[in-house]
């Protein structure tokens, strides 16, 4: 996703700020996007857009924008409950962005799999609309066991796959920017146990 010779810095959500998830302009500002060169984000989308769970920026200031998920539920999102003045820009961008990653399909984004949609729209706004290089990230946890997930990165890749179908998408959209990475929480935790107790010897 990033180079071997990049290293990635995070802006949220962090400590220092209560582990706050930002939207909209403040999303942005935080990575130091403080004025978009093109096109402004409030021509292209509405306010109260999508919450990241993650925002950094590489050494060679790539933008990246993390959307994370611990069970495939969540991915079976409702359409936008914006009100109708609001729902005609979200329509329009995410008919602008399905036409730049699948052209050949008729399906209409704002009816299905609304947050995966919203998030690849918010992608095409900015590295292809304003021409900055930006990564997606889809950040899928697995043996998340208290939130009943899959147990393996087989089963997420199953489930991108029939959403990435359904959508008309091709199977992979790396060429676009668009990734999925894939975290065991099982190793995640233990590593973390070992770093506690390690720090707990020390003391």
């Amino acid at each position: 996703m990033i180079g071997p010779d990049e290293t990635l810095g995070w802006c949220s959500p962090l400590a220092a700020t209560g582990f706050i998830e930002y939207r909209d302009e403040r999303a942005f500002e935080a990575m130091g996007i403080t004025k978009f060169p093109l096109k402004p984000l409030d021509k292209f989308w509405p306010r109260r857009g999508p919450v990241w769970d993650g925002l950094a920026v590489t050494s060679k200031q790539n933008f990246v924008l993390v959307e994370a998920k611990a069970h495939i539920p969540e991915v079976l999102s409702p359409p936008s409950q914006a009100g109708e003045t609001s729902k005609k820009r979200i329509r329009a961008a995410l008919e602008e962005a399905r036409h730049y990653y699948a052209p050949r399909s008729n399906k209409v984004w704002f009816e299905h799999f609304y947050q995966y949609c919203n998030r690849l729209a918010h992608q095409y706004f900015i590295a292809e609309v304003n021409h900055l290089p930006s990564k997606l990230v889809f950040l899928d946890f697995y043996n998340a066991a208290e939130m009943n997930g899959p147990a393996t990165p087989e089963e997420w890749k199953g489930a991108t796959r029939l959403i990435h179908a359904f959508l008309g998408l091709p199977e992979s959209l790396e060429d676009r920017g668009v990734h999925h990475a894939y975290i065991d929480v099982r190793r995640l935790q233990s590593v973390v146990n070992a770093a506690l107790n390690q720090s707990c010897v020390s003391d």
